[in-house]
């Protein structure tokens, strides 16, 4: 996991480089940057999926730290995208508070779940397709099968809506290749957190000195 999340963030500051620093020069750069999301949300999907940890709190300590860097994020991402839509974090917010109402499994917080789905993902990065990523990486982790896979598949497939291209999918055979790979690394909980705003506004502060 932890190197999915480093792999991820080398990909993230690439694609920005490549988006707002180079005008997107980089068809490269482009390309391997549509991995980022569906990397960093499944690492997120993995840790509430695992048993007990909606009891435990993971998923409200997750949507405080998320909710938190969202805003932190939002000044030099509104400088670089604009106000709309919110950023990658709050997409990854919308998708733990929808977990969570699902997790629940009372037909009142089902509701919330589809009404949140629906409402929400015309709100954030990436769109309905981020949230049905994340829900099928999540259902999938919680009870594998084949059904589930190709749900969770085709939910990646649905990100060329938002990418033109398919290369999203290439996150799939890294996350499998990355569950059989013992790789001991320290965990660095907040890297991932602190770095999203921190390099936006790098980005930001670079492009307009430009």
């Amino acid at each position: 996991m932890e190197m999915l999340k480093w792999v991820g963030l080398l990909l993230m500051a690439g694609d920005h480089i490549n988006k707002y620093l180079l005008h997107e020069g980089s068809l490269t750069l482009y390309a391997l940057g549509r991995m980022a999301m569906p990397l960093f949300g499944f690492v997120l999907m993995a840790h509430l999926a695992r048993p007990g940890a909606l009891a435990a709190g993971v998923h409200l300590r997750a949507m405080k730290r998320l909710a938190f860097f969202a805003a932190l994020a939002t000044p030099a991402y509104a400088h670089l995208v604009g106000w709309w839509p919110l950023n990658i974090m709050a997409t990854l917010f919308l998708a733990t508070l929808i977990v969570v109402l699902l997790e629940r499994g009372r037909w009142r917080s089902r509701s919330a779940a589809c009404f949140a789905f629906l409402i929400g993902g015309a709100l954030v990065e990436f769109w309905w397709p981020a949230l049905l990523f994340c829900l099928g990486a999540w259902a999938f982790l919680r009870r594998p099968g084949r059904l589930r896979l190709l749900l969770w598949i085709l939910a990646t497939a649905s990100l060329v809506a938002v990418n033109d291209n398919f290369a999203a999918m290439a996150a799939l055979p890294l996350v499998w290749g990355a569950s059989r790979l013992e790789m001991p690394m320290v965990r660095s909980r907040w890297v991932f957190y602190v770095f999203y705003p921190a390099h936006l506004s790098g980005i930001a502060l670079v492009q307009g000195l430009a």
